[in-house]
């Protein structure tokens, strides 16, 4: 495995292989917190994965290494998740009436090799929807937070770092964060 460093170098001067290996190293990362923090639609979190990476390869001549590139691949995210909630907030919300529904032959979504039975494969869904639920409910800056540090594992400083916080701030956050997922899962009881 190449050296980061080396692929970066590369990258600035155009090798695109090297881009691609870091997008590789990053791209389920990425992908994983924009599905978690933006949860209007699943369109949202794709716009917000690819756009990481355009932005990414754009301005990294800019990338001063000061940080880890995945801390500054997260703030990049972190930054377009914020500005399509803005963006959300200021337009008017119109229902599509066309939506594909899904068909009765088929379940619209199977994981495969989660369960060996029908019924926790149920269970699993049911946990998944009450979990995706509770989140949607959080507010983001607590959402953010929760994902870079449960999800995604980041230190607390890694975590104020991304989200240009302090520490106690990331701490408070979280620490809220966790409580309200916990009383939204016993009302659900």
């Amino acid at each position: 495995m190449q050296a980061e460093r080396e692929l970066i170098a590369r990258s600035r001067n155009g090798d695109a292989e090297a881009f691609s290996s870091l997008v590789g190293r990053y791209e389920d990362r990425i992908y994983r917190l924009a599905k978690t923090v933006c949860t209007g639609l699943s369109a949202e979190a794709d716009d917000v994965y690819q756009d990481t990476f355009v932005t990414a390869f754009k301005k990294l001549k800019n990338f001063r290494g000061d940080s880890e590139l995945g801390t500054w691949l997260f703030r990049i995210a972190s930054n377009l998740c914020l500005m399509k909630r803005r963006k959300k907030t200021r337009e008017p919300f119109v229902p599509l009436l066309d939506r594909p529904h899904d068909h009765e032959d088929g379940p619209a979504h199977q994981f495969r090799d989660w369960s060996p039975t029908p019924e926790e494969a149920a269970n699993k869904k049911e946990l998944i929807g009450k979990v995706s639920a509770a989140l949607a409910k959080l507010p983001m800056d607590y959402r953010l937070v929760l994902t870079l540090r449960d999800v995604e594992g980041l230190s607390a400083q890694e975590t104020a770092k991304i989200l240009k916080l302090s520490i106690p701030a990331v701490k408070s956050r979280l620490h809220r964060g966790r409580l309200f997922l916990r009383d939204e899962f016993e009302r659900s009881l």
